[in-house]
Formats: C-alpha cells, structure tokens, sequence
C-alpha cells in the first residue's frame, strides 16, 4: 500500500463514494442498518443503570464484611503478635453496661467473704493441730529425759556403771545442769550405795559409843561432863549413843542419809566416822545431783508458736 492511500483527508473535503462494484443492500437491511447504531447504546445505558443498585449493594455489603471480619480477627492476631493468648469472648444476651456506671457484684462479694472465712477456720485448725503437735513432742521430749533420769538412779543405787546413759547425761542435760551431771557420772566411776552404808554404819557402831583412844585428857572431860546432864525439849530426840545408834540404824534403813549424819556427828565417837561420813556425802551429793536433772526433765518445754487471733481477723477482714 502506498503512502497516498493512508494519509488523512484533509479539512473540509468528503470522503469518495463507494466503488460501483460494491451491491447495495436491500430496502429492508437498509432499514436495520440505519436504526441499529441509534438503539445499541441506548439499551446498554438501560441495562447499565438497572444494575448500579446492585453493584452498590455488593461493594457496601463487601466494605461492612471486611470491617466486621477485621474486628474479629484483631484480638487473636495482636495476641499472637503479642505472644501471649488472648481470651476468647463470647457473646451473652446480657447487654454491656456503660463504662461510667457502677458495677454491682454481691454475688461475687458473699462468694469472695465465704471464702475467706473459709480459709481462716483451715488456719485457725492448722495452727491448733501445729500447737498440739508441737505439744506432744514437748511431752515426747520430757519422758525421754525423766526415762534417763530414772535409769541414772536406778544404776546409782544398785552400784552399776552409766554405760551410754553417760552419753545421754551429757546430751539432755549437758547444758542445762552441768555440775550436777560431772556429779553423777563421779558417783557412778565411784559407786556408793545405801547398802554399803548400812554396812559401814554396823561396822562403827561400836567405836561411836565412847571417847575413841589417844584422845587427851581434857577433850575426855569435857565429853564426859556434857553427858552429866542433859537439858533437852521433849521433842528433842536423845543424845545419848545407846539411843542414837538404834535411831541411825532406822533413819539409814528408810533411806534417810542426812538425818544419821547429823546423829553421828553429836557422838562421842564422831572421829572414828570420818570415812563413813565422806561416804555418805557422796551419796547425797549424788542423789541431790539426780533430784536436780529429774526436776530439769519434768519442767523442760520446748516454744510453742502459736498463730495470733488478730492475724486471722485481719485476714477476714481483707
């Protein structure tokens, strides 16, 4: 094709009629022809415009979907963005209040008081099951040491050694009562029982009767000018040996250890006595030593805790 063929027409001309070779269409396409190009457009614009309502009705329905469904998923994304899960709410027919307006929960405030007062009776029983507890163990502790208190006596007076009841001694009452369990565990290595005095006592009873020999003159006449006369209170047992000895002999019989020491001491013969007498101190030493750890163990109380009243007031009372 050559460039004249394409160039436009210039202003103002017409363009040439159609080849002669060209068949005219008939009278009735002729007819079709002129009326198509006139009413194409118009019923486009017809349908056109009986659809925009519902174009515009799916966009507003498809914006609102979009909000709605942003709005649900923004809590699960911002706590999985978060790392921390979000609780899921769930719709109720109860309608949300205002923020501003007061919220009223008795429910939820008898429930919370019920519980509290709850806790509290478990605290008060804790602490009363803690003190009786703690008060067993105090009686446990206390008949174990009056066991070993008695067990020490009883080893006292036969004349046998400790053994471990050394150990517990200096364990329970170590502390407590030192002097008087250094006593007990002497008195044990050097035994001294009621027995061997008795037998000591027999032994020098004879000689407690009379001035012993080699004593001087002087003492002698002393003694015997005491014994002239006797001034004494009727309540006032006899000094006279031959009365005395028997009265030592019963005292040692039921155990009473002083009271014939102080008897033998006012005899004549009080210097033949001397080892029976160092004796006898030992002996009571010893079980002045036991009285002492016996009393130690009775009245020994470990702290008892006791949980205040007030406490568990204002623990109600939050």
């Amino acid at each position: 094709m050559s460039q004249d063929a394409i160039s436009p027409l210039p202003l103002g001309t017409t363009p040439a009629p159609a080849p002669a070779d060209v068949a005219a269409p008939d009278d009735t396409d002729s007819s079709f022809t002129a009326n198509a190009p006139a009413s194409a457009p118009r019923a486009f614009r017809e349908k056109r415009r009986s659809n925009a309502p519902l174009w515009v009705a799916l966009i507003v329905l498809a914006f609102l979907g979009g909000i709605a469904a942003a709005a649900l998923a923004f809590p699960r994304l911002s706590g999985w963005w978060n790392g921390t899960a979000q609780p899921v709410m769930v719709a109720t027919g109860v309608k949300a209040s205002s923020p501003n307006a007061p919220v009223s929960l008795p429910a939820d405030a008898a429930r919370q008081d019920l519980l509290a007062l709850r806790m509290s009776e478990l605290e008060d029983r804790l602490a009363r099951v803690s003190v009786a507890a703690q008060a067993a163990s105090g009686n446990a502790t206390r008949s174990e040491g009056m066991l070993v208190a008695f067990a020490a006596r009883r080893a006292l007076d036969s004349g046998s050694p400790l053994g471990y009841l050394e150990g517990q001694l200096r364990l329970r009452f170590g502390q407590a009562q030192p002097r008087a369990v250094a006593t007990i565990i002497n008195a044990a290595r050097e035994p001294v029982t009621l027995i061997d005095l008795q037998a000591g006592f027999d032994d020098i009873a004879p000689s407690l009767r009379t001035v012993p020999p080699g004593t001087d003159w002087w003492t002698a006449f002393q003694r015997e000018a005491h014994d002239l006369v006797i001034i004494r209170k009727a309540s006032t047992p006899s000094p006279l040996p031959e009365r005395a000895i028997p009265r030592i002999a019963r005292l040692l019989a039921s155990g009473r250890v002083a009271p014939a020491m102080e008897e033998i001491a006012r005899l004549p013969g009080k210097a033949t006595a001397e080892r029976w007498l160092e004796m006898a101190r030992r002996y009571r030493e010893a079980r002045r030593a036991l009285d002492l750890i016996e009393t130690a163990a009775i009245l020994e109380s470990p702290p008892v805790r006791v949980v205040p009243a007030d406490l568990n007031a204002a623990r109600v009372a939050q």
